[in-house]
């Protein structure tokens, strides 16, 4: 798998459509014929799925018991929103209004991927984000990393 990199500084238009930026699209092959999949974040930002990685999440939350109180709250809650987004011919994506709204995004937005995914942010809140690092990141990163054996293929 290749991991998507980069962060995009990018503009919504008055009908909240936003041009996904050349760089990223050459990253995004399968976009133009597959979509995407635009939902919330955990926090006030937005994430952007290929439908691969989408289908993906799905298997994991179809693995959950769904006599599960908590387990049904997640899915929920992690699924509510989710909307599909299809490219148009010039590269522009709409991007939902209640979702707009869910992470406070007006005009401005900041493109950072994460790996398989992208989150997107209001250029403020991300800069709220980004100025607000750890006093001591080395200390994180050692936190962090000495438990990489038991992250995301375990």
């Amino acid at each position: 798998m290749s991991y998507l990199t980069g962060e995009f500084n990018c503009k919504l238009d008055a009908k909240g459509r936003m041009m996904i930026p050349s760089d990223l699209k050459k990253q995004l092959p399968e976009a133009e014929k597959e979509g995407l999949v635009i939902n919330r974040g955990l926090e006030n930002y937005l994430v952007i799925y290929t439908k691969r990685e989408w289908d993906k999440k799905l298997d994991e939350l179809s693995k959950l018991n769904e006599y599960d109180r908590k387990a049904i709250q997640f899915v929920r809650y992690f699924t509510a929103g989710a909307t599909n987004l299809q490219p148009d011919g010039t590269g522009r994506v709409n991007l939902p209004k209640n979702l707009l709204d869910y992470a406070g995004i007006t005009n401005e937005v900041v493109l950072t991927c994460m790996l398989n995914k992208v989150e997107v942010w209001d250029k403020k809140a991300h800069e709220k984000m980004i100025s607000n690092e750890p006093e001591n990141f080395a200390a994180l990163a050692e936190e962090v990393m000495a438990n990489k054996g038991r992250g995301r293929d375990e």
